[in-house]
């Protein structure tokens, strides 16, 4: 397996066996378009993870009461993307079909593709829910189809375009949005209503959650690979996720994390107390 391991998410174990939920770090940047980086998020969010609780005062749980581990990184094939990809659904690929849920931490919002389409392999009625800054629709990229810029459509292609929630979008070619609108499920912000009637409509239906740090304002969140204004805020984000408890989430990831462009850490702990809640949402009790 492909995988190694420096440091752990606060209070997680090392052993998957017994936990129902699995973090797994995916730190790849090859296909970024303007600032490198994000191969540092899941190291980083790990390490300031120490400075938070393992209790959330939102959910009136803690860490100690529920069924997760933490798998490590996976070691990727410096500049190959198809091959590190590769890598990642063959790490993934054991826990969705023990029925674990995966948490992935990247990494550049490209590494979501096998974990959607490992996920899409073992529920192929999925659905996804994509909370980003940008679209991440073009059909290719600099001639490229495999890139951060280009993922959703890719998932797409794996899960049927009908089947993509997209939130928060504010950024894209007119294409994208064109096609967005026609194909898929478009939201330009995270309002309570949507998110209610989204529940009910998905209910009982799995449910994989992609989440770019870039949908958050970057007066928020400025450690990010392509800062877009006019995001939301955080409260507005965790309020979402809150939302979302009751759904059959079956894999998430948290990416396009870039501790470089924050020496504050504050994108860093953000992204790690956005695990934290994500883990206390959708892992089982022990």
């Amino acid at each position: 397996m492909y995988l190694e391991q420096d440091c752990r998410f606060l209070a997680a174990g090392a052993d998957p066996e017994p936990a129902r939920l699995v973090i797994v770090g995916a730190p790849m940047d090859f296909t970024v378009s303007f600032r490198t980086g994000t191969r540092e998020g899941p190291r980083h969010i790990r390490l300031v993870s120490a400075g938070l609780e393992e209790y959330s005062p939102e959910l009136d749980r803690q860490l100690d009461e529920v069924a997760f581990a933490d798998w490590g990184d996976v070691v990727m094939q410096p500049g190959r993307v198809a091959g590190s990809l590769g890598r990642i659904a063959e790490v993934l690929r054991p826990l969705y079909r023990a029925g674990k849920i995966p948490l992935l931490l990247g990494g550049e919002h490209l590494v979501s593709l096998p974990a959607i389409e490992e996920a899409a392999r073992v529920y192929p009625d999925l659905a996804v829910l994509h909370f980003d800054a940008h679209a991440d629709l073009r059909h290719e990229y600099l001639g490229e189809t495999l890139s951060h810029a280009t993922v959703m459509r890719r998932v797409c292609e794996i899960i049927g375009a009908g089947n993509l929630y997209q939130f928060g979008i504010r950024s894209g070619t007119r294409e994208e949005f064109a096609f967005a609108r026609e194909h898929c499920h478009l939201y330009r912000r995270c309002e309570a209503p949507q998110l209610q009637e989204l529940v009910q409509r998905l209910a009982g239906r799995p449910v994989y959650i992609s989440l770019d740090i870039d949908v958050l304002d970057p007066a928020f969140a400025p450690g990010t690979g392509t800062p877009e204004p006019g995001g939301i805020e955080p409260r507005t984000l965790f309020e979402a996720l809150y939302q979302l408890a009751g759904l059959q989430v079956v894999g998430l990831d948290i990416v396009e994390v870039c501790p470089v462009y924050d020496p504050s850490g504050a994108t860093s702990i953000l992204a790690a107390k956005l695990v934290r809640e994500a883990v206390l949402l959708w892992a089982p009790p022990r």
